[in-house]
């Protein structure tokens, strides 16, 4: 079995703490490696040693900075294949799932490389007699990451790649359940030319998210996870005076309109609800058919789709839609909630309860699960599941299905399909989600828009990538100036006459 590392000041470094996390092999249930989980003291450490080093990287000049982001991306595509491989083995994700993890996160480190741009700042001549006014945009010091399992490359080079291009030192503590792949970045930035102490990578459970929290040194921090989590950490960071932007649950619907193309739409439902196993916080996880002759014909497209889903291990390479889930209790709870879904009266037309793959009967592998008839006062309506269950509320009208997604508390991402462009441009203007999709199933912005939720999928003022990014790891200096003014004559070689 494999032990792990934190990275700090460039290096590898084994942890003092004396606790341990397991990392799983998703696909067979066995423990494949240890994580040293930091204590409050390494952490702080760590913050000691980039408070340290974070001085000279902010006094580089911001084209040299990005130059280190173009040099990473070269490096994290030449190991494109040996990344996926490890984020595969921890997360479970197929393998060409995990290389599309990767490559949403490099489109957001591309974006950074134009820094030199995004950090000018603003400038008025002659704001008044002889006053120049001017705006600077400048780094915070040292920030924190706090990021989840479901993307272990992704959205750490989310947070950590716009922070440092800004002149900050990053503290990122990644998942315990999949750290290899957020410490194989690190040593990739230190291989691109970042200075040591400028990323420390910490793995740690919740001991470190407080010390993260509680740390003085530490000015702002970014989180994504659940919803109650991303609570505790907006309202601690804030109450400790830190930037903070926390990013939560969601409960994505998709309506579809009686004049879409059905097959089309299924095709996205099938997708976009099921693939990473449903562990997205972008997944479609409600299906809003319009009036019961849309949701019958629905249903005749999606239930044999939805029967002929190929679950396996990712090592089966394209014959394989999804894979496990990350660990046994996550599992155990996807599996509760569908029970539950049961007990309340939802009609389960595809029940994945008793799936069993041959030779990996101890991974954490769930059949895809589809619902009909559910309704919003069910536990699986109303809560984030996490997992490949897909369920179907039905809906008579528009006005009814644009009021289920408006009035659920989450508002991360939503999808209409039709194709009637007043509807789509009313739905568009109406709608109370941070994203969304018209006839497209996960609308996840490309990396020079920002992303981020409403309601209580988002807590916090400023969003994740694009020009958000950069106004969250920078604060703004404004200067106002006055210069004596007067006739500059040089030298005098005769007599100046008497005025």
């Amino acid at each position: 079995m494999k032990d792990l590392s934190h990275w700090m000041n460039g290096a590898q470094v084994a942890g003092t703490s004396g606790r341990f996390g397991d990392v799983f092999n998703p696909a067979t249930g066995e423990v494949q490696a240890r994580v040293p989980l930091a204590s409050r003291a390494e952490l702080d450490a760590a913050v000691v040693a980039a408070a340290a080093a974070q001085p000279k990287w902010a006094a580089t000049n911001p084209q040299r900075r990005a130059r280190v982001m173009m040099e990473f991306v070269r490096l994290v595509n030449r190991d494109m294949d040996k990344l996926a491989e490890v984020l595969s083995a921890e997360h479970g994700k197929t393998f060409a799932d995990s290389k599309g993890d990767i490559q949403r996160g490099v489109e957001v480190v591309e974006f950074c490389i134009g820094a030199p741009h995004l950090l000018k700042g603003e400038f008025t001549d002659s704001a008044g007699p002889g006053i120049d006014l001017y705006s600077l945009r400048q780094p915070l010091g040292v920030v924190a990451g706090i990021t989840p399992f479901n993307f272990p490359a992704m959205i750490p080079m989310w947070k950590l790649a716009p922070a440092i291009v800004c002149g900050n030192a990053m503290i990122l503590k990644p998942s315990e359940r999949d750290p290899s792949v957020p410490l194989m970045l690190a040593q990739l930035m230190q291989e691109a030319g970042l200075p040591d102490g400028i990323l420390q990578v910490v793995n740690g459970d919740k001991e470190v998210v407080d010390a993260i929290l509680d740390n003085p040194v530490i000015q702002a921090v970014g989180f994504v996870g659940s919803t109650p989590i991303a609570h505790y950490i907006y309202s601690r960071g804030c109450a400790a005076g830190k930037r903070v932007q926390c990013f939560g649950g969601a409960k994505n619907h998709m309506i579809i309109m009686p004049d879409a193309d059905l097959d089309q739409a299924a095709d996205a439902l099938v997708g976009a609800g099921y693939g990473a196993a449903g562990e997205r916080c972008m997944a479609i996880s409600v299906a809003v058919p319009v009036g019961d002759k849309t949701a019958d014909a629905l249903m005749e497209r999606l239930v044999p789709k939805v029967e002929k889903l190929r679950v396996g291990p990712w090592t089966a390479g394209a014959d394989i839609d999804y894979g496990p889930v990350v660990t046994a209790a996550a599992k155990a709870n996807i599996l509760r909630l569908v029970e539950t879904g049961v007990a309340q009266g939802a009609k389960l037309r595809v029940d994945g309860r008793n799936f069993s793959l041959q030779g990996y009967e101890k991974g954490f592998f769930v059949g895809p699960h589809l619902f009909d008839h559910v309704t919003p006062e069910m536990d699986i309506y109303r809560t984030e599941i996490f997992g490949p269950v897909l369920s179907t509320v039905r809906a008579q009208s528009y006005e009814e299905a644009l009021k289920l997604a408006m009035d659920h508390e989450y508002g991360n991402g939503i999808a209409i399909f039709t194709r009637d462009g007043d509807t789509a441009r009313d739905f568009v203007n109406r709608v109370n989600v941070g994203m969304v999709g018209v006839n497209f199933p996960i609308p996840v912005p490309l990396a020079y828009h920002t992303f981020g939720g409403w309601k209580k999928s988002s807590f916090g003022d400023l969003n994740q990538h694009g020009p958000d990014a950069f106004r969250f790891y920078t604060r703004t200096k404004t200067v106002t100036a006055r210069w004596p003014s007067g006739i500059k004559e040089g030298a005098a070689f005769n007599f100046k006459q008497m005025d």
